[in-house]
């Protein structure tokens, strides 16, 4: 089993751990903050999309395109 992986590999319905925000994009890490997107929070991906995959994180829906989803490290 893999130790981490990115939010675009997760499993559907599946809760995960954010372990990481791998960017140095600060507005983009405030903006993921900001959702409840953070290191120790529980995220779970409910479907993939084309160009991106929605997520469940405190309740709220969002839909977030790929090359965010590679960032967070779950």
């Amino acid at each position: 089993m893999v130790d981490t992986m990115n939010l675009s590999e997760a499993e559907l319905e599946k809760e995960y751990i954010v372990k990481d925000i791998d960017t140095d994009d600060e507005e983009l890490k405030s903006f993921l903050f900001t959702l409840g997107c953070y290191s120790g929070e529980p995220i779970t991906v409910i479907s993939h999309v084309k160009g991106g995959c929605v997520v469940s994180i405190k309740d709220a829906r969002y839909n977030i395109d790929t090359g965010l989803a590679k960032a967070i490290s779950i």
